[in-house]
């Protein structure tokens, strides 16, 4: 009996140590994409009341598939994202447009969360300025 306990215990331990290996040892199944921002937070700067709240965040699929953005999904309704749907292939650029309302006042600071197939998840971008009145 105790001969059984110890080989099944051997046997589990055996397979749990194969199943750590394996896991680090990258295939051609695991290419993923990769997306890498120019800069990750856009500083608007001190601006006056209705200028132009448009900027881009510049991003490149490092990776080795096609890279999808799926949702891009802002921390208020003051701040509109427009983006491609199509696919950005391997080495490829893209271009993420964000649009904040200029028309309210004050300092602001308000996140970008963009979800894709990339590696790591989603991103979180950030934009952030000052708006004083026009003259």
């Amino acid at each position: 009996m105790k001969r059984t306990v110890n080989t099944i215990m051997i046997l589990i331990l055996s397979i749990g140590l194969f199943n750590a290996t394996s896991k680090n040892i990258k295939n051609d199944d695991d290419k993923v994409a990769i997306i890498s921002f120019e800069t990750e937070i856009i500083d608007y700067g001190t601006i006056e009341q209705h200028s132009d709240g448009t900027r881009l965040f510049t991003f490149a699929n490092e990776g080795d598939v096609p890279l999808l953005i799926t949702k891009v999904k802002t921390s208020c309704g003051c701040t509109v994202p427009s983006y491609s749907k199509a696919p950005i292939l391997p080495g490829e650029t893209g271009e993420l447009k964000i649009k904040y309302d200029t028309k309210r006042l004050g300092a602001f600071t308000k996140t970008i969360t963009v979800t894709s197939n990339a590696e790591g998840g989603n991103k979180i971008l950030k934009i952030k300025g000052n708006i004083v009145a026009s003259k």
